[in-house]
């Protein structure tokens, strides 16, 4: 009788541990709603029905805005693909991301794919070349989630397994030339907000 008991204790405690999961997963949804990020949540709410993607809670959410995303070309074999590129799978509030060096590197939700943090004093925090818009709007569960101004893009330089050798995928990467990064990432940006309006 003792090995059914540690058999119905496994199976309740996996139940509870995905019902968690949804309830994150959930109360995360709610807060994008209540910030407008409604296409982000229609993505989660389709990809959430079709798989076991989003049973992971240490996750962080980049959201395009619902004009970026009326915008994009995103078909139904490539979804998961679109949300994983547009997360990191650890919880990381804006204060995190701004301890980050600037021009460090890391791991996207897909394998050997990276997301690149670059600060600037005038414009914020950008991933890749996204800006941060709306910081933690995630707050009341383990997901957290950054509105940003555009759909995460990924160039050459983005792929993990082209990264110099000595370079560790663990390890902050610091642009050598940070000043000069700094200085074009404003006037990079503000072009791009100018093509929004």
């Amino acid at each position: 009788m003792t090995p059914w008991f540690f058999v119905l204790l496994f199976l309740v405690a996996k139940a509870q541990a995905t019902m968690t999961n949804q309830t994150d997963l959930q109360a995360a949804m709610d807060e994008m709603r209540l910030k407008s990020y409604h296409g982000f949540v229609i993505l989660l709410k389709i990809l959430n029905n079709s798989n076991k993607t989003l049973q992971n809670s240490d996750i962080t959410f980049f959201m395009p805005t619902d004009q970026e995303l009326s915008q994009a070309d995103i078909s139904l074999d490539q979804l998961e693909e679109f949300v994983l590129r547009h997360s990191i799978p650890t919880t990381l509030l804006l204060n995190n991301l701004s301890h980050f060096p600037n021009g460090s590197l890391v791991p996207s939700s897909i394998p050997n794919r990276m997301i690149k943090i670059t600060k600037s004093r005038m414009m914020g925090v950008c991933v890749n070349d996204a800006l941060i818009v709306t910081p933690n709007v995630c707050l009341t569960s383990s997901i957290r989630c950054h509105g940003i101004s555009t759909a995460i893009s990924y160039d050459k330089n983005s792929f993990s397994d082209t990264l110099p050798a000595k370079q560790s995928l663990a390890e902050p990467i610091v642009q050598r030339n940070e000043k000069k990064g700094a200085k074009s990432l404003p006037s990079t940006t503000m072009k791009k907000n100018r093509s929004l309006h």
